[in-house]
């Protein structure tokens, strides 16, 4: 037998339709039920718990227990980073899984993946950093630079306490919608936190998607501008 890392059972884990759906709808970031995910994946609550019980095993979902309710959420980022890179692969085939909905320019346009922003508004993010030089790529590696941290600091970033974290500061996450890349790892998930904070932003747990206010889209648009 070959060695190194066995790839077909996570993908095997992945592949399921009804596993690959609650993979998806834990992808807000938010933690849910059995129930909730049983349906989304459209089967029961005593099957979805067979295969919630096989993505825990396989260290793709957490389960968290408060009271008397067990939720999941992702076991971490890096699992949903190859989620994301897989409904890139996905999109960019033509497997999509349901025709063009009303809210899908919605979706393209600004949404949540999994703690980081993602779609047009997050690969333009990606893109005003490294055109102002505040993030710089050298082959796989993203690296936050000294005007970086400033900038982010001036933004009401704690840079200091990420660097000081086990997590990744930042990191390149591949967009499914736009195809190219946006800002994922810790800074990413502050600057969407600090989106938030400011009312520039507003999350949809159930789609994803986020809205930006009229002065939220204003104020985004100074501070990454784009050529």
């Amino acid at each position: 037998m070959k060695e190194g890392p066995d790839i077909a059972r996570i993908a095997a884990l992945i592949g399921d339709p009804a596993r690959a759906n609650m993979l998806t709808a834990v992808m807000s970031g938010k933690a849910l039920t059995v129930s909730e995910l049983a349906e989304e994946a459209g089967v029961t609550v005593q099957t979805a718990s067979s295969h919630l019980s096989k993505l825990d095993d396989g260290g793709l979902l957490r389960p968290r227990k408060q009271g008397r309710h067990k939720y999941f959420a992702l076991a971490s980022d890096e699992v949903a980073h190859v989620l994301e890179g897989l409904m890139g692969l996905a999109a960019g085939s033509g497997h999509l899984r349901k025709r063009t909905g009303p809210r899908d320019a919605e979706l393209r346009q600004a949404r949540v993946c999994y703690n980081h922003l993602a779609g047009d508004m997050g690969t333009q993010m990606f893109d005003s950093l490294i055109a102002q030089g505040h993030l710089v790529q050298g082959g796989e590696d993203l690296r936050l630079t000294e005007t970086g941290a400033a900038f982010s600091a001036e933004f009401g970033i704690d840079v200091a306490g990420l660097r000081k974290a086990r997590a990744p500061v930042c990191r390149e996450c591949l967009d499914w919608s736009e195809r190219r890349s946006h800002l994922a790892g810790s800074l990413g998930r502050a600057f969407l936190g600090r989106f938030e904070e400011l009312s520039w932003a507003k999350r949809d747990q159930k789609t994803r998607i986020v809205t930006f206010s009229r002065n939220g889209a204003v104020e985004f648009n100074k501070l990454f501008p784009v050529n």
